[in-house]
């Protein structure tokens, strides 16, 4: 059991920001995340998070999956202070992160992601990782499944996927498992790859567009310059950036911003 107290972060607002589709609550402030074979619980009240794993885990794997070591105090520090919707905005959504997940894990979830909400994307990952990831025990005996590998999925028909409700997504995570496999796709040389240069490698996948090949670049490289643009932020620019969102002005974390400005939509009160 690790304590740590912790500044702008929110395991609420993580969990319904829209990038990570493994994360639970489970009652009383705690929550359940599985990223990959890992497996976690962690509780927050107010700015003291308790994470259940062994300091070794959370050295090793937890404490960057959070990006705890970035200072976001610094990124709040940058907004326009005379932009009243950004500002209220981060102010909002203050205890987002941008996790660090794996690339194999955000392909696929990105890829099942189009022309889909939140609460189905989450079952259908649900769906593929009880039917073809590896059945795991975690803390006080929890049962879970880990991300099925590419590798168990490049077997099958392009349709394969279907009884897994991935609809007509079925062909573009079947098809990606097999570029993964055969080597068409190298994951080593795109995690390596600057930001442009990844996203356009990305998009040669089946099925992923820029938004996809963005939300990937975005949550699993950690390539802050990257701004998915989904229905939420594009009817938001609309508003209320008209000429365009001042990419250069937030050069290096405008993929914060983003994420700030789609929980505000996503959950804002009405005003």
């Amino acid at each position: 059991m690790q304590k740590r107290k912790l500044n702008h972060f929110s395991l609420a607002q993580i969990c319904r920001s829209g990038q990570c589709f493994r994360m639970d609550p489970i009652g009383d402030g705690r929550y359940r995340v599985i990223a990959g074979d890992q497996y976690l619980e962690i509780s927050q009240k107010g700015d003291e998070c308790i994470f259940f794993c062994t300091q070794e885990a959370f050295e090793s794997f937890w404490k960057r999956y959070f990006d705890l070591g970035t200072d976001y105090s610094a990124f709040l520090a940058r907004i326009d202070p005379e932009d009243t919707y950004l500002r209220e905005a981060a102010a909002f959504g203050s205890g987002i992160r941008i996790l660090r997940q794996d690339l194999w894990e955000m392909t696929v979830s990105f890829l099942i992601s189009q022309r889909n909400h939140i609460v189905r994307i989450k079952r259908c990952i649900q769906n593929i990782c009880e039917a073809y990831g590896k059945r795991q025990v975690g803390v006080g005996g929890a049962m879970y499944y880990a991300f099925p590998r590419p590798e168990d999925l490049a077997g099958l028909e392009e349709d394969g996927l279907l009884g897994c409700n991935l609809g007509y997504r079925s062909k573009y995570v079947v098809r990606a498992a097999r570029d993964v496999v055969s080597g068409k796709v190298d994951f080593d040389k795109i995690g390596r790859m600057p930001y442009e240069e990844a996203r356009g490698k990305l998009m040669e996948l089946y099925g992923a567009g820029r938004k996809v090949a963005d939300c990937i670049c975005l949550f699993a490289l950690h390539q802050l310059e990257s701004f998915p643009v989904d229905t939420h932020i594009s009817q938001a620019l609309g508003r209320y950036y008209p000429a365009g969102f001042p990419q250069n002005r937030y050069k290096g974390m405008q993929g914060v911003l983003q994420q700030y400005i789609f929980y505000y939509e996503l959950e804002k009160p009405c005003r």
